[in-house]
């Protein structure tokens, strides 16, 4: 896949409408091209700035005469299947969007914290790496195999430690890119369910571990501890993640 290519994809890929082999082409040139993973990067960014607006609804006569003399259907078409969503589509909608809220809409609020983007971000890259059979790049459950293997392609050294004594394997590793930049993403197995732990330098940070959140059904725990912050996420119930994570993570004051 070139350039030209994955950018026209990029809006899909964000909204994770893609087909799972098209999503991992993508995700492979974006790992590999810095110009497209400033473009993600700046498609993310609009993304959930627009999310992350509330507003108040205007009267429906409002509406529906707005609706009338910008000739904007109520229902918008559907996208034809298998057809990805332009690159402008996002513009496009900042666009209606800034039209629409002279005459509809009051802006309210000032966008959400951090958390809440991470999560989504997250969830995203969980999903794209059970869709696209690709949590690996690194198959090992020799934590001796996996840590080297990072060495040379992060510029930092994720701790890697086998949890099987305690039913929470290692199975492998990979590289992903989260929240601007590439981290180690960890995988572990518990029965039959699949953890992701991304990994990142997080110097200066307080130590912390904040309970477990729910993002389109999968459960999340986000956690800082010695210099790194870990995302752990699962579809494991949220008691037995916790469990995992307090090994990874011990939280503030437990050993």
């Amino acid at each position: 896949m070139d350039c030209r290519d994955a950018v026209e994809r990029l809006s899909a890929f964000v909204d994770d409408e893609l087909d799972p082999v098209t999503s991992a082409d993508v995700a492979r040139h974006v790992e590999s091209c810095a110009s497209c993973a400033a473009e993600l990067a700046d498609h993310r960014q609009l993304g959930e700035s627009l999310r992350q607006l509330d507003y108040h609804r205007a009267p429906d006569l409002l509406r529906a005469r707005l609706m009338r003399e910008l000739g904007v259907s109520e229902r918008p078409a559907a996208q034809p299947a298998g057809r990805p969503a332009p690159a402008w589509r996002w513009l496009s909608a900042a666009a209606a969007f800034v039209v629409v809220a002279g005459g509809t809409w009051v802006i309210a609020t000032l966008p959400r914290g951090g958390e809440e983007v991470a999560a989504r971000e997250v969830v995203s890259s969980h999903i794209r790496s059970l869709m696209a059979e690709h949590l690996a790049d690194v198959a090992s459950t020799d934590q001796h195999t996996v840590k080297p293997w990072f060495s040379g392609k992060l510029d930092f050294s994720p701790p890697v430690t086998d949890f099987a004594s305690a039913e929470y394997p290692l199975t492998g590793g990979r590289l992903d890119y989260l929240q601007g930049h590439p981290v180690a993403a960890l995988v572990y197995m518990h029965r039959k369910h699949v953890i992701n732990v991304f990994v990142w330098p997080s110097a200066g940070a307080h130590e912390t571990f904040l309970p477990a959140m729910t993002e389109r059904g999968y459960h999340l725990i986000h956690a800082q501890h010695s210099g790194m912050s870990y995302w752990v996420v699962s579809d494991l119930n949220a008691q037995e993640l916790t469990a995992f994570a307090r090994m990874l993570a011990p939280p503030p004051g437990k050993p």
